[in-house]
């Protein structure tokens, strides 16, 4: 059995889930455009510098999850999934992920942005499973509560959130006879170093790098 992890935003998918949410959000009049974007940028010049503080960003990305009852926030995702995502989805990145299903291949998308968000994009390329950065919810109220919950799954929290997924499974890592992750980022460095078969997906100038000195291979999606 091989094992195929997929980071998410600017790697399976041409753009960031997480940016274009907020954008969505700022379209519907639910967030303040000015405030929303000055935040988000300045946490995007972090997390491209890989200082980026994990916890002031969720505070930031769940706050409005918060704000809004769970079926609202529901069917506003629908209109987002059509609006702003599927456009986002390259063939690409859907051959890439059929192929390794078509080979019987353990799938898992990897990504430090909320399950909220993500779940049923992960949902739309076919993957089984997600490992991310779930948001705290008040089932009796149906209604998240601006706090995650768990070690967010990013950067060396990947592997720990990915191991603890293995585990459940009675897996390891020498499970496997490959393992495959993508990613675009040196944020996930860690993970990457974690597998046989690491893969550079149209990469930012530090892990094109990394991958050049380290012989990895780089491809694009796009």
């Amino acid at each position: 059995m091989n094992l195929a992890l997929f980071d998410l935003d600017n790697t399976l998918l041409a753009g960031d889930s997480d940016y274009e949410w907020a954008q969505f959000l700022i379209s519907r009049g639910v967030v303040d455009r000015a405030v929303q974007e000055a935040r988000n940028n300045a946490f995007y010049e972090d997390y491209k510098a890989g200082t980026l503080d994990i916890d002031a960003f969720l505070d930031f990305q769940l706050q409005p999850l918060a704000r809004q009852p769970r079926a609202v926030l529901d069917v506003w995702h629908g209109e987002f999934m059509v609006s702003r995502i599927r456009p986002r989805m390259t063939a690409a990145a859907r051959r890439l992920v059929a192929g390794h299903l078509a080979n019987g291949d353990l799938c898992a998308v990897v990504t430090a942005t909320n399950s909220f968000v993500t779940g049923p994009i992960v949902r739309e390329f076919g993957i089984p499973h997600l490992i991310a950065t779930v948001p705290a919810a008040d089932m009796a109220r149906g209604a998240f509560t601006g706090a995650p919950t768990g070690v967010p799954a990013f950067q060396g929290g990947k592997v720990v959130r990915v191991e603890a997924w293995l585990e459940s499974l009675g897996l390891w890592w020498g499970s496997f006879g490959e393992s495959w992750f993508y990613s675009d980022s040196h944020n996930d460095l860690p993970l990457l170093g974690k597998v046989s078969q690491p893969v550079a997906v149209d990469p930012d100038d530090a892990l094109r790098d990394h991958a050049g000195k380290m012989r990895w291979k780089i491809i694009s999606l796009r």
